[in-house]
Formats: C-alpha cells, structure tokens, sequence
C-alpha cells in the first residue's frame, strides 16, 4: 500500500492567499475547517509534495514554504503526480479524501505567488479532492492511497 506523510497543514480564510501552518486542521464534509476554499465543491483539499516545492525553488531561487502556493497540505514521500482522479487518501479518525481533480487553472494576477513570482506550481502539480468521510488533518500523519481501479463496472 502507498503512503506519504502531511508535512504542513495549511489555512487560510481568503482564496488566493498563502496559507499560514497549523498544526492540526479539522476536516468536516466541507473541507478544512476555517479555510477559504471549504464549501459544496470538489476542489474542498488541495495537496502539494514538497519535492515540487523544492524543485520550484531550485529554478526561481526563491525561499518558499509550505502553504505559499496556496495548498491545504504539503506532503513528502509519494511523487503526487502519480495519483489518478478517484484514488481515495486515507488517514487518521476515519478521514477520506477523494481525488477529484489533477491541476487546475492558473488565478494569474489573482493569487499571491503568482504576482511575486510571475508562475505557480499547483496548475501543473496541484492535486484536488473533495471529503468523504470527516477527520483531522494533523502535521506528521500518514496518509495511504487506495488505487481507483478503472473497469467496466468500477465505482471510483
């Protein structure tokens, strides 16, 4: 089984925004509670690995830090362009998270990395899912990865 570890949580009351690290967040049926993007949509959680991050940096020389791209949680461990749409992210207290979308349209102007740096990373590396099942996000849990297997009668 796949797993990979939450390096940072991440909020923020406004779209668009760096999100500030907390050490724990609590997901309820709409997303990170507190945090700008919860609401009856299926982009509820981003994620972003912190191998993205690093190799972002690396080409713009930039300091960045978890939460600056505007991610729910930042991950290591598991490449996270590796996961399909409807994979499922387990983790602790029954949480569950399907993943709903790969990438995503650039805000351009609109979003704060965007206008200090010229690019983002999520569009290309942001992975999205919406809450099954509510829990806590905390800093240094594992998350595993059940595979949507796709066949004539799958229901991912």
């Amino acid at each position: 089984m796949l797993s990979f570890r939450v390096l940072s949580v991440n909020i923020s009351v406004e779209k668009g925004t760096a999100k500030a690290s907390v050490s724990e967040a609590a997901v309820g049926l709409s997303g990170l509670e507190g945090d700008g993007h919860a609401g009856d949509w299926h982009r509820q959680v981003s994620l972003l690995d912190s191998e993205s991050i690093l190799a972002f940096a690396a080409g713009t020389g930039l300091e960045i830090s978890p939460g600056d791209f505007g991610e729910n949680v930042t991950t290591e461990g598991l490449d996270l362009s590796t996961l399909k749409v409807g994979d499922r992210l387990r983790g602790e207290d029954g949480l569950e998270l399907l993943v709903t979308q790969l990438g995503k349209e650039c805000h351009g102007d609109h979003c704060a990395i965007y206008r200090r740096v010229g690019k983002c990373v999520m569009p290309a590396r942001g992975v999205f899912c919406r809450v099954e099942s509510p829990g806590v996000l905390r800093r240094g849990a594992a998350l595993s990865v059940t595979r949507c297997e796709r066949g004539e009668n799958a229901q991912c």
